[in-house]
Formats: C-alpha cells, sequence, structure tokens
C-alpha cells in the first residue's frame, strides 16, 4: 500500500480521469495533436525544483525543494503533499457526484438514494443539534447498565456498537489457506499510537496529559458521574493495553502471528476472556477456528480484561463510544474531538468543511467501507475512461516483464527460488480503476435526516456480510478500497495489485506527459506494490497465496541479510529532533519503494524499444524519470502529525521515500553524476540492490 492522506479525520492518520483534454478537429491528412500534459509541458513542475542544491546532496530537495517552500498546508489539514492534492480532487468530484445523484430524486433503495440521503444526514447539523444526544440515550444507558464481565463481552461483540474494544475479533481471508475465510482475534483498544502511552519523549507527555483532559471534558459533556477519576483510570488503563501490545515491528511478522486455534484452546490459552459470551453476541456462536496474531499480547489482554474492575471498563467504553460519535452528536462534542485529534494530534488550526467530512463519512474513510462502493459505482461513471485504464494495463504489463527479467539475472538467489518468484510475478491478478462486479446494498436502509441511524445501520450491515460468508468461498473479485480512494494496494493472499480510479491522474499518470514522467510516478507506484509481493513479509506468501516458505535456506538467508541492511540505513534518518524511522517497522513499504522504483526503470528502458530517449529542456530520460518519483512523493508535514506517524506508520516519511530509495540505485548516480562527497553518496558495496 502506498499510503497517502486520504481525508484529515485524524485519529492518528488522516493516505484516473483521463488527463487528456479534447483536442480539436483537423484536416483529415493531419495527425491529431496530443494534448498538453496537466503539469508544467511534459508532465514535471520544473518550478518546485531547487536547482541550488546538488541532486546527490539532498535529491528530495533538489527535485521539489521550492515547491515545498512555496507551499502552505491547508489549515485543516496536518499534511500536503502530491496525493494528498489528487485526495482533495477526488473528494471534490464525489461532492459533485452525490449532488448530481441527489439533483436526479432517486427511488428508495437505489445506490443514488442511499448515498445522497446518508451524505445529507451527516452535512445537515441543524437536525443533529436539534436531536441532542436522544439518538444515542439507549446505547449510553445500555453502556451505564453494565454490571459483570459477562455483560461487558456481550456488548464488546454488540453489532453496531460504536467504540473500541482491547480485543477484536472478526473474519479475514486465511493466510494459509486463502481460498477460504476464518476469524482473526488481534490486540486492539488504543486511540494514540502505542509509543505516545510509553515513551519518555516530552512531547508524548504533553499529549498523554491533553489526552487524559480530552477524556474528561466528553464524559462530562455526557454528565457521566466522577469524570475526572474516570478520565485518570481510562488513560491508566489504556497505558497498560499499551504495555501488552507487541510494537509495529513484531505484529507485521507474518512467521509470529499465525497461530490457530479451536474455540477450546483459545479458551484455555486466555481463560480470563468471556470468549462465548463475546462471539454470541456478534453472531459467531458455533464458530470453532481462530487465527490469534499477537498471541502472547492476547493472553496479557485477557488477564487485563478481568483484572480491571468493571467500572473503569464501562467508563472507558462510554468514552470510546462517545470518541466514535462525535462528529454526528451536537457541536459541543464534535468541538472538543476536533480540539484533540485535529489540533494536538494533527497540529492543524480549523475543522474541515463538514461537506468534506460528510464526504468522508459515505467514503467510509481510508478503505472502501460500508458505503464506499456504492459513492465509487456512481464516481467511476464521471471520473473514469476505458484509455486511462488501457494506458495503465500497458505499463502494468511492461513492469511485470521487467520484474521477471530482473528476477531471472538476481545474484543473489538460486535458480530454484528465482523460478517460484517468476512463477509469483506471472500469477499476479491486476484490477484496475474499479470492480467489474458491485457489492449488493439491497438490504441496506438509509434514511434522510438520521445520520445516528444510518451511521449504526451501515455498520450492522457490514457486519451481517461479513459474518454471513465465513461458511462460502473467498470473493477474488472483491476490491478493499472503493475506486474514489487515492491509494493502490497488493494483497499477499490474493496475490493481487489494485489501483482505484482517483490515483491513476495527474502528476501521478498522464497519459499526455512523457513517458518517463508516467513510469518514475505511477509506474514506480505500480512496481511498489508489485514489491509488496517480495517485500520481508509479501514474499513468504506464494503465487497462490499460501503463506509458506517457498525459499531455499540459503536464499532465506541472503534476503534477510539484504533487508536488515536497508532497515539499518532508514534507521539513521531523524527528521525532527528526539525521533527516527523505525526501520524495521517500514522496511516492507521501503522495499517496495525501491523495488518499485528500480523495476520501473527498467521497464522505462524496455518502453523505449531500444532508441534512445530524447533529451527535454536539458534532462535527459534516466533524469526525468527520477525527478519524477520527487515530484510523486513532495510534501509536507506538521510537527505534530510528523510525531504520529513516526511512532505509528509502516511508511516511512516523503523525503526518505525519495532519498532513502535513490541512493540505492546505481542508474541515479549515473544519471546525476552523483560522486563521492555528495551527502546521498554510498559506496557501490552498500548500496542494496534487491529485485
Amino acid at each position: 500500500m502506498i499510503r497517502s492522506w486520504t481525508r484529515a479525520a485524524l485519529a492518528v492518520a488522516m493516505a484516473m480521469a483521463s488527463a487528456g483534454v479534447a483536442c480539436s478537429a483537423k484536416a483529415p491528412e493531419q495527425a491529431a495533436a496530443k494534448p498538453r500534459p496537466v503539469v508544467g509541458t511534459w508532465g514535471f513542475d520544473l518550478t518546485g525544483m531547487d536547482k541550488n542544491v546538488k541532486p546527490g546532496d539532498d535529491f528530495f530537495r533538489y527535485s521539489v525543494g521550492a515547491w515545498v517552500d512555496r507551499t502552505e498546508i491547508p489549515a485543516d489539514l496536518p499534511v500536503m503533499q502530491t496525493l494528498t492534492a489528487l485526495g482533495l480532487k477526488a473528494e471534490q468530484d464525489v461532492r459533485d457526484t452525490v449532488e448530481k445523484a441527489a439533483a436526479g430524486k432517486p427511488a428508495k433503495g437505489t445506490i443514488e438514494q442511499q448515498v445522497a440521503d446518508a451524505y445529507f444526514s451527516y452535512l445537515d447539523t441543524a437536525r443533529i443539534n436539534e436531536l441532542g444526544m436522544k439518538p444515542f440515550e439507549e446505547d449510553l444507558a445500555y453502556l451505564a447498565g453494565l454490571k459483570t464481565h459477562e455483560d461487558l463481552g456481550t456488548a464488546i461483540g454488540r453489532p453496531g456498537m460504536a467504540g473500541n474494544t482491547p480485543i477484536a475479533v472478526g473474519p479475514t481471508q486465511d493466510a494459509k489457506d486463502p481460498d477460504r475465510y476464518t476469524l482473526i482475534v488481534v490486540q486492539a483498544g488504543l486511540s494514540l499510537p502505542r509509543d505516545v502511552y510509553i515513551s519518555d519523549n516530552p512531547a508524548f507527555a504533553q499529549v498523554r496529559a491533553k489526552y487524559r483532559d480530552y477524556i474528561e471534558k466528553m464524559l462530562t459533556l455526557a454528565k457521566v458521574p466522577g469524570a475526572a477519576a474516570a478520565a485518570t483510570a481510562i488513560l491508566a488503563l489504556e497505558t497498560k493495553i499499551a504495555q501488552a501490545h507487541w510494537p509495529i515491528e513484531k505484529a507485521r511478522n507474518k512467521d509470529l502471528t499465525y497461530n490457530p486455534k479451536s474455540l477450546a484452546e483459545l479458551e484455555a490459552y486466555a481463560p480470563d476472556f468471556p470468549w462465548k459470551v463475546t462471539l454470541a453476541s456478534a453472531g459467531l456462536d458455533g464458530q470453532d477456528r481462530f487465527v490469534v496474531h499477537e498471541v502472547d499480547a492476547i493472553a496479557a489482554l485477557a488477564k487485563l480484561f478481568k483484572a480491571t474492575p468493571v467500572a473503569t471498563w464501562r467508563a472507558y467504553m462510554t468514552f470510546h463510544y462517545l470518541n466514535a460519535q462525535a462528529d454526528i452528536m451536537p457541536a459541543a462534542f464534535d468541538e472538543a474531538n476536533f480540539e484533540f485529534t485535529g489540533k494536538v494530534l494533527g497540529g492543524v488550526q480549523a475543522q474541515r468543511d463538514r461537506w468534506k467530512r460528510a464526504v468522508g463519512e459515505i467514503n467510509g474513510d481510508y478503505a472502501a467501507g460500508p458505503l464506499g462502493e456504492a459513492v465509487g459505482r456512481l464516481y467511476v461513471k464521471d471520473h473514469f475512461t476505458p484509455e486511462a485504464k488501457a494506458a495503465t494495463r500497458q505499463i502494468i504489463d511492461n513492469l511485470l516483464a521487467a520484474y521477471q527479467k530482473r528476477i531471472a539475472t538476481l545474484e543473489w538467489m538460486s535458480p530454484e527460488t528465482r523460478k517460484a518468484a517468476i512463477r509469483k510475478a506471472q500469477n499476479v491478478k491486476v484490477k484496475i480503476g474499479y470492480p467489474d462486479k458491485w457489492k449488493d446494498y439491497s438490504a441496506l436502509v438509509i434514511e434522510p435526516g438520521d445520520a445516528y441511524g444510518n451511521r449504526k445501520r451501515l455498520s450492522i450491515f457490514e457486519t451481517n456480510r461479513q459474518v454471513a460468508r465465513l461458511n462460502g468461498p473467498v470473493d477474488r473479485d472483491e476490491w478493499s478500497q472503493g475506486p474514489q480512494t487515492v491509494n493502490a494496494y497488493y494483497s499477499a493472499e490474493m496475490n493481487e495489485i489494485a489501483f482505484p480510479a482517483a490515483i491513476l491522474q495527474p502528476p501521478a499518470f498522464d497519459a499526455s506527459a512523457d513517458p518517463a514522467i508516467n513510469y518514475g510516478g505511477i509506474g514506480a507506484v505500480i512496481g511498489h506494490e508489485m514489491g509488496h509481493g517480495y517485500d520481508d513479509q509479501g514474499a513468504k506468501s506464494d503465487e497462490r497465496g499460501v503463506l509458506r516458505n517457498w525459499w531455499l535456506p540459503e536464499d532465506e538467508q541472503r534476503f534477510k541479510a539484504l533487508t536488515t541492511k536497508l532497515a539499518a540505513q532508514y534507521s539513521s534518518y531523524s527528521p525532527i529532533e528526539g525521533q527516527r524511522v523505525k526501520g524495521d517497522a517500514t522496511s516492507g513499504e521501503n522495499i517496495g519503494d525501491l523495488g518499485g522504483l528500480s523495476v520501473a526503470f527498467e521497464a522505462y528502458n524496455l518502453s523505449l524499444g531500444g532508441k534512445p530517449a530524447p533529451v527535454i529542456d536539458g534532462f535527459t530520460g534516466p533524469q526525468r524519470f527520477f525527478l519524477a518519483w520527487g515530484q510523486v512523493w513532495r510534501g509536507k508535514y506538521r510537527d505534530e502529525y510528523l510525531r504520529q506517524i513516526l511512532a505509528s506508520d509502516v511508511h516511512s516519511p516523503v523525503m526518505y521515500r525519495v532519498n532513502g530509495v535513490v541512493r540505492n540505485i546505481d542508474a541515479w548516480y549515473e544519471a546525476f553524476g552523483v560522486k563521492p562527497g555528495d551527502r546521498l553518496f554510498l559506496p557501490p558495496e552498500e548500496r542494496v540492490r534487491i529485485w
């Protein structure tokens, strides 16, 4: 997953329409003029460069430094990137699509009606404030009435009950049997990154203090007795939860997180959690197969569950319910939520316009979400073309060929393992733009003027859909992101890459741009997603998506040595005082970037068909290719948000997605004449070459 900005909801993490403009008709004997690129004259923003910086000293600054200097982060956002801008465009496009659907006065039960009424109900703050707390009274009374740990277990499993729980159970694809769904058991329960609770970083200590005050504020607004004492107890409880949690680098390790258990084994392993009560409440009674992820963390959380008084859990669940619902509660709750999640965690100065947040609501935030595919189905009618899909497919085909070519000549990999790696590339499934078949929403009821009810019904609808398919085959046509999402992803269990329509637009992709720009932009993003099939975790699944070891031991050892060396490079980077990049936690994404850019460069050369690339505005083809990578990842952060992502994100900050990658690619040195003494220079023997 490339992971850029999508929306600034800030619960710690905020993330192609055809680019050609129509050309006028020409005389029959004349060739049609090629439309101009959207950016610059050949797809790159020359005005964004800082040519006072040597490419070999800071390629990020060289390629986009002037853009960084002149760009102001919008008051309502914690970050501004190239992909942020694409997200803002997609946001406006969705708004236009929804308003167009509403203007047609759609019939009840159509996706047009569902999308429009969900959007406008969220937008109707007058109605929300008029209703006050009345829609939430039943849920809050239910939580206030919890008296035993068994009651708590019932509440944890209750469909449609918003908020955090210390342990989460739900359907997922089975990593070792990817043709079936199974139930997964994972650590949960935190609102902040794990490090914020347990680090002695002074900045995080301030966040903790303000979080405790925020908890008290929300409980006070809801008239919960003893709000001050409850807030202190909740923060102490979440700190204990954080101490039990695995860190990111451990939790992403597939060798450690596949621990199948029967219900009896689960109860014996973690007897302090009311498994049967929770499963029955969730409609999962009768299930007898579970894959436990963070296995000893789950045992520790179960003990903590039983050892913590019911009153503390009751306050905890009440706060997290309020926190999850604040945006559709009266204005005081929404404002208090913004003061903490927006200002403290993200450093933003202004709340986002309500219509933008309404788009986030119907999109289902970052992923496809319960209603996101209905929105996407309407979005692609106006904002994606067959031509864009065909052009993307051509780039993907060249990248797949380049991957196979490079794998076939890897010096560090044995012939036997190379054959298996090539089979994986040959069998990867490609998804472009939008699903071939759409999700069925006919059982969903969306009502006008009912923001609370719509959200609850959406949650229950999705829960029921997920539970119902536990007994059926895996749907390999399903997408995990909506077409309107500015992102891309790789699924190891599916062995598939997917590129939603919204990312396939300038400057990431422009059919009218110089090919070097498209290969260094969307081509490298595509290569990144392909690279996840060969990163330190994705490489543990075979061409059918089965989690198994298909490597010879000596190849595995050499691969481990290379990935460890790359992680060490990234662990040396510090974009803000007191914090470094977590090289192990970000390893998969860093490998994806390095492999993706390397293979995209190979594919670009293949696309030239043996002909030399032209020189444009004094830049060679290879130079334009690498400049495009800088342009895709140009961006800047607010300090508060940068601290959060360093603590919790598996992606490196954008400056290292550029500098950390190019310094390991020989062709970059040749393209820009990088020499010893330049700050990014690495001796050839220290450069990491994996794929």
